[in-house]
């Protein structure tokens, strides 16, 4: 069992991150470093990225990859603080203009769709505390997608008008899935361009 981690502040995790070569979670004034993806993993990452960014050409909104954090946390934000989430989504768009924590502009707080691709390591994290957080605390939020690696299955939550939070399953190569806050689709088929699964019961 390792050493406890030190507890910090948001301020102290920032400071530490913008002068860190690798990237880390903060949970809750935990830092968590993340891991290496899969080769699937950064395909299937790569191609929904694709995709999406290919659609939103035009419109007010955007897609970014990999390296946007997000934090989600009470406001206002307070230096001395170590509660909240600032994390590392595989995709966020975010729709008119960003809204930035401070001025190193490398804070989003504003989201409107968040897409994450499942890892075994990650997987529960990304299920319970993290989309608890994103719930909370990010009211732009409209859609959290998340991607399975292991067979071809997209789950789709959506926030309705009244607050409520639907839940879709979409299994299968020929499944589509429509996002209506942006008026995108994303086709299983275009997601999962070059996986090869252990077992395919789709031809």
């Amino acid at each position: 069992m390792g050493l406890p981690q030190p507890i910090l502040t948001e301020d102290e995790y920032l400071t530490l991150e913008r002068a860190s070569l690798d990237r880390h979670q903060f949970v809750d004034g935990e830092l968590f470093a993340m891991a290496g993806e899969s080769d699937a993993h950064s395909d299937i990452s790569g191609n929904a990225y694709a995709s999406l960014h290919l659609q939103l050409r035009g419109t007010p909104s955007r897609a970014r990859i990999k390296d946007t954090k997000v934090r989600s946390g009470p406001l206002p934000r307070s230096p001395k603080r170590s509660a909240g989430l600032y994390s590392y989504p595989d995709i966020v768009v975010i729709c008119g203009e960003p809204h930035y924590l401070d001025e190193h502009q490398d804070v989003i707080l504003n989201p409107k769709m968040i897409v994450e691709v499942l890892s075994p390591s990650t997987e529960a994290f990304d299920r319970g505390r993290k989309f608890k957080a994103y719930r909370k605390f990010n009211p732009s939020l409209t859609d959290y997608v998340l991607i399975s690696q292991d067979s071809p299955l997209i789950e789709h939550f959506c926030r309705e008008t009244d607050g409520r939070w639907m839940h879709e399953i979409h299994e299968g190569m020929k499944a589509v899935i429509r996002i209506e806050s942006i008026e995108c689709r994303l086709a299983a088929a275009d997601v999962y361009e070059r996986i090869e699964f252990e077992s395919d019961d789709e031809n």
